[in-house]
């Protein structure tokens, strides 16, 4: 049985035991000690990596999976955000931790032909789904704070690495034509869009690489103004009351 493309049978109930895999982790977590609650969300916080190295070892392509997509990335700081608590770090997971909900919505073309009991599904499912709960569970536990004065911060960060991501994309694509390798790649889907619906939408109105994904900075943009919203709302009345 194979996962499907979106919205198929299989493909919604997996994400409907992956909301309440998340949901029932976050109560579990909330009757243990806090100690020991931390330790989990450490552990947890690895799977990611776990799945990095899985890909780089089990497959015959490995500068296909090197940590350079937007949820490999996510894998990589989301340690160091549960064991430092770094404001920065966790507040830019707060944008990029949706990389891997989209990942999981919107499987590819490749993704969707998985086996539902393959390692290749659970090495990609799982992690991907505590990519995005640990995220969550770092502010609803109190870990780190939510901090609007980071938006610029968090923008910066990721426009930095998604042009960096470009030029990998560009130098690996030269390399790989020069080596006579019939290798592709498009890391942070900054090459072009990978058939996914919502980056399709982009892509008919710039269809340009790399420009074409400013469009999910301005739309990013928006989604952390509204969501520190109450902070910013606050912030404005206690400067108009401190003038006063």
């Amino acid at each position: 049985m194979k996962w499907g493309y979106p919205f198929q049978p299989v493909h919604l109930v997996t994400m409907v035991i992956a909301v309440a895999l998340m949901v029932g982790v976050y109560f579990l977590l909330r009757i243990l000690p806090e100690r020991v609650r931390y330790g989990c969300l450490i552990g947890l916080s690895f799977l990611g990596i776990v799945a990095i190295v899985f890909n780089l070892v089990r497959w015959g392509s490995p500068l296909e999976y090197l940590p350079f997509h937007m949820c490999s990335i996510t894998a990589i700081l989301l340690p160091i955000a549960v064991i430092s608590r770094n404001r920065i770090v966790g507040n830019l997971l707060v944008v990029w931790c949706l990389g891997s909900l989209l990942a999981l919505i919107f499987p590819t073309a490749v993704q969707a032909e998985y086996e539902i009991l393959s390692d290749a599904f659970f090495i990609f499912y799982i992690p991907h789904i505590f990519e995005f709960a640990v995220t969550v569970y770092l502010f609803l536990f109190g870990y780190i704070k939510k901090d609007f004065k980071t938006i610029p911060t968090t923008l910066g960060i990721t426009v930095g690495i998604y042009t960096l991501v470009h030029f990998i994309n560009v130098g690996l694509t030269h390399y790989s034509e020069q080596a006579g390798l019939e290798l592709s790649f498009n890391y942070m889907f900054s090459m072009e869009s990978p058939g996914n619906p919502v980056l399709d939408i982009f892509w008919k109105i710039i269809p340009c690489a790399y420009w074409y994904m400013y469009l999910a900075v301005v739309i990013l943009a928006v989604y952390l103004v509204v969501l520190y919203l109450p902070q910013i709302i606050r912030a404005v009345k206690e400067k108009k009351a401190s003038v006063k």
